[in-house]
């Protein structure tokens, strides 16, 4: 029998990849119509993408073979989906984001900030999330933590040397000790042993509460890096890959929409919330792993000032390592500031941008995407050379002119560019848009009509919580890419403004706190050791709450202006004469 449990543990996921088609196979074959074939494909993928049987991206290219086989769309427009704007602007700013971890941009900025914050505890936790935030913002979440954490690490070494560690490395504990004597003979000297009484313990008490002080402070500083990373990807649409799941979802279902999600009008949306979600973070990870007393927190009594001074000494030595400012340092950052201006004026939407006013459509949008955007700076990284033009006459061995390389090469991007994802994303778009093509959408939205009876917030509320539960055991792609076209079809259902909930259940997504396999960032954190599955669940469970909580008080608030929330868009609805009675909203939708 234990064979048996062997050779089934061991064989799982080819088993898997077998049995769930078969066992699916009575949907289709019971039920007729495109709708229940459709179905198929889709639960068929999300337990593929659920149990990772298969690779998640050879699981995304299920609709190639299916949607052609089932009539539902022809393979020439299911490829199409496979490489849409979306994609472009994801590769587009990786080229920008490997470009900086190449030049290694990212650590002089990281320790910079850390300089200037200082390193008490409180603040040294704080200075770790905000480097940690704004890096994510631009570059993987995953590459960020893996910077920061050995970053963190060396700089609690010192911070947890206790005085009389420092006096062990010196040799003050030997039993001997040496004096000289004025002719310049050394003499040994034994120090005094007491003859009767008890030998006082070697580690004191207060060595041992200190020892349990340090730990937690270790748990703390090492989860404070995973979920800043986590969180600051939030704040940028090319920061983690759900938020341009998100836009790519509302492109290809709302095809009449004026480009409402993009750059500009997400950050608009997203900073604020990860301010908010970054601060009340802090102060969790503060109550929790260092307690409630604020002015040891922030060291006002003045003590441990000489390990702080060892552990500001090793950021500041690991900065003076870099050296000073390269030129393709310097290239790079003006490129990289070049990039954001130019996708925050591209199309803003409270005044004419650039890509209104020089290359508008016949409707006066943009015909430029953040996607053209990225692609224009990500050439010129490649043509752009890593030194002074003064020194382009450089020779190798033989004598030859040398030209210096340029800022970024194609080999660095062939190995670091993640392309699973791209076909991941791929595979996501052409889920929506057979369930569009099939009319699952259509019935998945009336049966669930009856939602229109609870307020929305309270919609918006529960299926956020409920992203950031599924989000934790599965990939954070995988859920949006599920949930979106679900959520898409129930808002036009019940007249609601589908940006309301897609919106915050996208956000939801990387709300991955509360395990090590959530989320790469937290496996990182938690192969470096120190930490439990149950100190990051017990951080985590409060810190999704809080997330959820801050997403909903964001989506009813300023989130309002900027997608106009109040009212149900033209190019979201599926029967005018449900959702407007003489072109007005139905605001009782939003307030019952």
């Amino acid at each position: 029998m234990a064979n048996w449990e062997q050779f089934l543990c061991a064989y799982r996921k080819y088993l898997m990849s077998v049995l769930f088609p078969i066992l699916l196979l009575p949907l289709p074959l019971l039920v007729s119509g495109k709708e229940a074939q459709c179905a198929y494909a889709i639960i068929l993928m999300a337990l593929l993408w659920c149990t990772e049987a298969l690779p998640l991206a050879v699981t995304a290219f299920f609709p190639l073979i299916l949607f052609p086989m089932m009539s539902i769309m022809e393979a020439s427009e299911v490829c199409v989906e496979y490489l849409k704007d979306t994609n472009i602007l994801f590769i587009g700013g990786l080229l920008m984001a490997i470009t900086v971890e190449k030049w290694n941009l990212h650590k002089r900025i990281a320790l910079r900030v850390l300089l200037i914050i200082g390193v008490r505890p409180a603040l040294l936790i704080l200075g770790f999330m905000i480097v940690t935030a704004f890096l994510s913002m631009w570059i993987s979440n995953t590459a960020t933590t893996a910077m920061m954490v050995p970053i963190a690490h060396a700089v609690l070494e010192q911070l947890h040397k206790s005085p009389e560690q420092k006096d062990v490395e010196a040799g003050s504990n030997n039993m001997a000790f040496e004096l000289q004597e004025p002719n310049g003979t050394i003499v040994t000297k034994e120090t005094p042993q007491l003859e009767s009484g008890p030998i006082p313990p070697p580690v004191p008490e207060e060595n041992e509460q200190k020892k349990r002080e340090h730990l937690r402070f270790s748990q703390g500083m090492s989860l404070c890096v995973c979920y800043a990373a986590s969180i600051g990807g939030i704040a940028t649409l090319t920061g983690t890959t759900p938020n341009l799941v998100l836009q790519g979802q509302v492109n290809s279902l709302f095809p009449d929409n004026p480009n409402v999600v993009n750059f500009a009008s997400w950050f608009g949306f997203a900073f604020p919330t990860v301010i908010i979600l970054l601060l009340l973070s802090w102060v969790w990870l503060q109550i929790l792993f260092l307690g409630f007393n604020f002015r040891k927190n922030f060291n006002c009594g003045g003590k441990g000032r000489e390990q702080e001074r060892a552990a500001y000494l090793i950021i500041q030595n690991e900065h003076k390592s870099l050296g000073p400012m390269s030129f393709a340092e310097g290239a790079v950052t003006l490129l990289f500031f070049l990039l954001v201006a130019l996708w925050f004026t591209r199309e803003p939407g409270f005044f004419k941008g650039w890509g209104n006013v020089a290359f508008p459509n016949k409707r006066g949008e943009s015909m430029v995407s953040d996607g053209t955007v990225a692609f224009f700076i990500g050439i010129i990284l490649f043509i752009v050379p890593s030194e002074y033009p003064s020194l382009f006459l450089q020779t190798n061995a033989q004598g030859k002119l040398k030209a210096p390389p340029a800022l970024l090469d194609w080999n660095t991007v062939n190995k670091k560019m993640p392309w699973n994802i791209v076909f991941l994303l791929g595979g996501g778009f052409a889920l929506a848009k057979g369930s569009e093509k099939s009319g699952l959408s259509k019935w998945l939205g009336d049966k669930l009509t009856p939602l229109s009876s609870i307020p929305s917030p309270a919609v918006a509320f529960i299926l956020s919580l409920l992203v950031a539960t599924f989000t934790e055991c599965t990939s954070n792609v995988a859920t949006t890419t599920l949930f979106l076209p679900i959520l898409a079809s129930m808002a036009q259902a019940i007249c609601l403004n589908p940006l309301y909930v897609m919106l915050p259940c996208t956000m939801a997504a990387s709300l991955a706190f509360m395990l090590p396999v959530a989320t790469p960032p937290n496996a990182i954190v938690f192969s470096f050791g120190k930490l439990k599955v149950c100190d990051m669940a017990k951080a985590g469970f409060l810190l999704n709450i809080i997330g959820v909580l801050t997403i909903s008080l964001a989506i009813n608030t300023w989130a309002y202006p900027i997608f106009k929330l109040d009212q149900f868009p033209s190019w979201a609805h599926l029967n005018t004469t449900i959702c407007h009675v003489n072109g007005q909203f139905n605001s009782s939708v939003f307030f019952p």
